[in-house]
C-alpha cells in the first residue's frame, strides 16, 4: 500500500510538471514567460486579437476556444472572426447562431467553405450556446488562386470592383515568408509577384470585411480565427492597420521548426502559445 501511495504521489508530480513544461505562454514583447492571466488582462485592452493555427491541429482550436471562453467569461463583448468562412455565407453563420440550423446542416453548410469541421464544432457550438456573432471574413478561393496564377490584372472589372487593390507592396520580412511559401520557385519574378499579389489579396480582403464590420459593430471586441500565415503581424493585421487606427494583438501556436523562439520575435507576434498540444493554457 506504501508503495502503492509512493507511485501515486510521483505520477501526481509527473502529471504536473507535464502541464507545467507544456502549456505555458511566451510574452515576446516583455521577452518572458507569461501566465495566461496577465494575457487575457492585455488582450481586454484592445479591440481585435488574432489567434492563428495549423487548420488540421486540434490543440490549435482548443487554445481558440479557451481564450474565447475566458475573454466571454470576462464579460468581454465578443464576436468570432473567420478565415474558415466566406462573407457571402454571412446569413448561414447568423442562422447557426439563432439556432435556426440543426448540426448536420451546418456541417454540410460549412464543408462548401472550409475542411476539418470536427476540428472546428466545438468553437461553433459554443458561439452558437452563448449568441456570439460569427463573422465571415474570406473570399472567394477561385478568386486568390486566378491572382496567384495569372495576377491580379487578370481578374475582370467586375470582380476587381469587389476587392481591394493589389499589389506586392509588402515589407522585407513578408517577402522573405513568401519566398518560403514558394520554396524553390521563390525567385521567379513572375511567380513571386503573382504569389505575394494573392498573398496580399486575401489579406487585404479579410481586413476590410473585419474592417466593416467593426464599423456596423465599434463596441464589440473581435477574435479573428486564421491560420498562422494571416494571423501574424505581416498579414491581416498590417493590411487592418494600412485602413485605420485599430489596435490588436497577435498570438500564435508554436509550431517547432517554423514558428518558434528561435525564429519569430515580437515584429512577428506578441505572443507564442507553446505547448498547446499538450495542456490548456494556465
Amino acid at each position: 500500500m506504501k508503495r502503492l501511495i509512493q507511485l501515486g504521489c510521483i505520477l501526481l508530480v509527473s502529471l504536473s510538471l507535464v502541464s507545467f513544461s507544456f502549456a505555458h505562454s511566451y510574452d515576446l514583447n516583455q521577452q518572458k514567460v507569461t501566465s495566461l492571466e496577465d494575457i487575457l488582462a492585455d488582450l481586454q485592452q484592445v479591440q481585435v486579437i488574432f489567434v492563428g493555427e495549423i487548420h488540421d491541429q486540434r490543440g490549435h482550436h482548443q487554445a481558440q476556444l479557451q481564450i474565447i471562453q475566458e475573454l466571454h467569461d470576462a464579460g468581454v463583448d465578443l464576436s468570432i472572426g473567420l478565415e474558415m468562412f466566406r462573407q457571402d455565407g454571412q446569413s448561414d453563420l447568423d442562422n447557426w447562431v439563432e439556432g435556426l440550423i440543426d448540426d448536420a446542416d451546418f456541417s454540410a453548410i460549412f464543408s462548401q467553405h472550409w475542411g476539418w469541421w470536427h476540428m472546428y464544432r466545438d468553437i461553433f457550438i459554443y458561439a452558437r450556446d452563448n449568441r456570439i456573432p460569427l463573422v465571415g471574413l474570406n473570399i472567394s478561393r477561385e478568386i486568390v488562386n486566378q491572382v496567384a496564377r495569372e495576377g491580379f490584372d487578370s481578374l475582370s472589372s467586375e470582380q476587381r470592383k469587389k476587392l481591394p487593390l493589389a499589389s506586392c507592396n509588402v515589407s522585407p520580412e513578408y517577402q522573405d515568408f513568401i519566398r518560403r511559401a514558394l520554396g524553390q520557385h521563390g525567385d521567379h519574378g513572375t511567380a513571386f509577384e503573382n504569389f505575394c499579389a494573392a498573398q496580399m489579396l486575401w489579406d487585404a480582403s479579410m481586413a476590410k470585411n473585419l474592417e466593416g464590420y467593426l464599423r456596423v459593430e465599434p463596441g464589440k471586441a473581435v477574435v479573428v480565427l486564421a491560420g498562422n500565415g494571416h494571423s501574424w503581424k505581416h498579414g491581416i493585421p498590417e493590411q487592418l492597420i494600412r485602413r485605420g487606427a485599430y489596435v490588436s494583438r497577435v498570438l500564435l501556436p508554436e509550431v517547432p521548426g517554423r514558428i518558434d523562439l528561435n525564429i519569430i520575435d515580437a515584429d512577428d507576434a506578441d505572443y507564442l502559445l507553446q505547448g498547446v498540444d499538450q495542456a490548456p493554457l494556465h
